[in-house]
């Protein structure tokens, strides 16, 4: 929607002050964009078009929650100390007067008791980290179950999930500066981990730890770390994210005047961007009362770190729960060889952890490859019309749901009065059984919804009315689909599964076909053949239901 208006308003005489002024910030605007092309690049995107749906506003919740951490982050690096250097505490929390603690700690505990909003600051900070890691997974679901990730957009998706990783190992890295019992915990986890590497493993730890664990130098570095160089390089990543996003416009679902070709939405300014700003406080907002009401990093009630101790009851953040249930459902196994020990009840889970996250990176590249679609999308899938892809999807959710459990295995077993070991055992045989078992359940589930869906087109929808027909049968009435309904219900893309090219050629010698083809034809075939999706409905099927009589 444009205005006009006939004239300028304002009170000024020509030549008088406001006049000048005007002519001045003319002439000063002219002068920029002479430079820098302002003009030109705001007329052409500050009213940019963005569709409106409010899964739109996982990536915005993502986005914030990162803002905030950045914010709430510079203020208490203001009064961290990150040093291992050792002092007595002699603060307002009792219970640890005297008590020996490194400075990180201390200035902790300062931060918490004696600074003003201090404790409210941390813990504002780790709400929106933890908000934030959720948000990004959330919102890469969002992408991968509706295909938002398919050309042009790979490259998104890439930095997507380099986002979300980076993301998890800055939160873990952020958790364990306050140098409690809790967080050191975590770092001897971490060296573990790096000791089981073969042959350089031991190296490996002295470097990082400055020394025998727990060194001199580990806080320190994981604060410059945490607090200059990953922090860093997501920015960088976020600018590359949002400017593809703006470059290669936004997705939108199916519906009436939507096309590969435009986008029906708002425009960026003013409309987008002020409810942009209303959303960000809105988050802003809810993640100051969760931090008010719900105490997060309590470091007081573990109290410092000390090699020798261990908290009850450790636990890491959840996005890194899988990876401890990795290691706690993983057998003590050990190879002894040549003088070396290979601690593969370690090294294993230290391998698969990468691996599940190279699933996700790598999903985008094999459904193409198996599609052989080299075209742009720009209108999302619904879940169910990509029954193979959501089921994955919804495999690795219960994979992780799964290891997560195996992270918390003690909790589960006083909590709910069961066996630790059988615990571990259900979580060691649900990782091999759970994942398939909700894949072709959900598979199956999307199958029946297409045929649903099929069923509507052909029938229309049930009006709860019976009819009795003249010769004594009962029926129920169809109201037939506006074609804004039956469009968004047909508008998805099918592909046909690929075949194998004629065994032999045009001059009769016998064609090699290698095993790579093979195999992608096989995929090709559970992906779109007639056990991978319901036909939709053709315009014959549908003139002929629609005709006449249902």
């Amino acid at each position: 929607m444009t205005t006009t208006t006939d004239a300028p308003r304002g009170t000024g005489t020509p030549g008088g002050p406001s006049s000048k002024a005007a002519a001045a910030g003319q002439a000063a605007a002219r002068w920029a964009d002479g430079r820098t092309g302002l003009y030109a690049l705001a007329r052409s995107n500050l009213r940019k078009i963005f569709p409106d749906h409010w899964s739109f506003m996982l990536g915005e919740i993502a986005l914030y929650s990162f803002v905030i951490i950045i914010l709430t982050g510079v203020w208490l690096t203001l009064f961290f100390v990150p040093s291992m250097g050792e002092v007595v505490y002699h603060g307002p929390y009792t219970p640890l007067n005297g008590v020996t603690m490194s400075e990180a700690y201390a200035s902790t505990m300062h931060i918490s008791f004696e600074v003003r909003g201090g404790l409210l600051m941390r813990q504002v900070h780790h709400w929106a980290a933890l908000v934030f890691v959720g948000a990004m997974l959330v919102h890469m679901m969002r992408i991968f179950f509706t295909g938002a990730f398919r050309k042009p957009r790979e490259l998104n998706w890439l930095i997507g999930a380099t986002l979300l990783i980076l993301g998890m190992f800055d939160g873990f890295m952020g958790y364990s500066l306050p140098d409690d019992l809790l967080s050191g915990t975590g770092l001897r986890f971490m060296e573990g981990a790096i000791l089981s590497v073969p042959i350089v493993g031991s190296y490996l730890s002295m470097f990082v730890y400055g020394g025998e664990f727990p060194g001199s130098a580990i806080i320190p570095r994981l604060f410059t770390v945490h607090v200059l160089l990953i922090p860093g390089i997501m920015a960088g990543l976020l600018v590359a994210h949002l400017m593809l996003v703006f470059y290669h416009k936004h997705t939108q679902f199916a519906g009436a005047g939507k096309t590969n070709r435009n986008v029906v939405g708002m425009p960026l300014l003013p409309i987008y961007m002020a409810k942009a700003g209303g959303f960000f406080f809105l988050v802003f907002g809810v993640i100051c009362v969760m931090a008010s009401v719900a105490s997060v990093n309590s470091i007081w009630a573990y109290g410092p770190y000390r090699a020798d101790q261990v908290s009850t009851d450790a636990q890491p953040d959840w996005y890194m729960g899988y990876s401890e249930g990795l290691l706690r459902i993983m057998p003590g196994w050990e190879i002894r060889a040549w003088g070396h020990t290979l601690v593969l009840g370690v090294f294993i889970p230290l391998v698969v952890f990468p691996l599940v996250l190279g699933a996700l990176w790598a999903y985008p590249f094999i459904e193409s490859w198996v599609t052989g679609d080299k075209s742009e999308h720009h209108i999302l899938d619904r879940p169910r019309n990509a029954p193979i892809r959501t089921g994955f999807g919804a495999a690795w959710i219960a994979l992780y749901m799964v290891l997560l459990a195996g992270g918390g295995n003690d909790l589960l077993a006083t909590h709910f009065s069961l066996s630790l070991n059988s615990i571990t055992w259900a979580v060691r045989i649900g990782i091999f059984v759970v994942p398939p078992i909700v894949f072709v359940f959900t598979k199956r589930l999307c199958l029946g919804l297409q045929r649903r869906d099929k069923d509507k087109v052909l029938h229309g929808h049930e009006s709860g009315i019976i009819e009795r027909l003249p010769y004594g049968a009962y029926v129920e009435v169809h109201h037939p689909l506006s074609q804004t309904q039956v469009h968004m219900l047909t508008a998805h893309k099918q592909y046909q599964p690929a075949e194998l090219p004629p065994s032999v050629d045009e001059n009769g010698v016998e064609r090699k076909v290698s095993r790579l083809t093979k195999f992608r034809v096989r995929l090709s075939e559970s992906y779109f053949g007639e056990s991978g999706q319901i036909a939709k409905p053709t315009a014959e099927e549908y003139n002929e239901t629609t005709s006449g009589h249902h």
